[in-house]
């Protein structure tokens, strides 16, 4: 364990712990992505509920698996965060103009900490820019 902590400035423990974080991350949007490209009923409902006419969620499908791939590329992994971030945060102006409820603004704040949280567990480079050890 010590070899990996070396070479990548991460112990392993919290390298897995981000690795969870990510897979959650994307595992869910992956699946959410998927899903408004192939457009079953109930999420055009749900999209029209929220206040978005259906020709936009391919294109909002779209912007968010380009936002998880690049999210999912440890190169890329900051850009995707910070895109991830926007996303989330267009959901939880989204969820809050249609008063949605807690929840639901609850649900899309929680996913970007997270992504965060994903991110700066297994990337050192973050933790020595937020280090929340004395």
């Amino acid at each position: 364990m010590e070899s990996s902590m070396q070479s990548s400035g991460v112990s392993g423990a919290a390298l897995w712990t981000g690795r969870i974080f990510t897979g959650v991350v994307v595992l869910f949007l992956l699946f959410d992505s998927i899903m408004k490209l192939i457009k079953p009923p109930f999420i055009v409902e749900a999209n029209r509920q929220l206040g978005y006419p259906e020709h936009l969620i391919i294109p909002i499908a779209i912007a968010l698996l380009v936002c998880v791939i690049l999210y999912m590329i440890p190169a890329t992994a900051v850009l995707g965060a910070i895109l991830l971030t926007g996303y989330m945060g267009g959901a939880v102006a989204t969820h809050v103009r249609v008063d949605s409820g807690v929840v639901n603004i609850a649900f899309s704040v929680v996913f970007g900490i997270l992504v965060w949280a994903g991110l700066f567990f297994r990337e050192p480079r973050l933790q020595s820019l937020l280090p929340l050890k004395h």
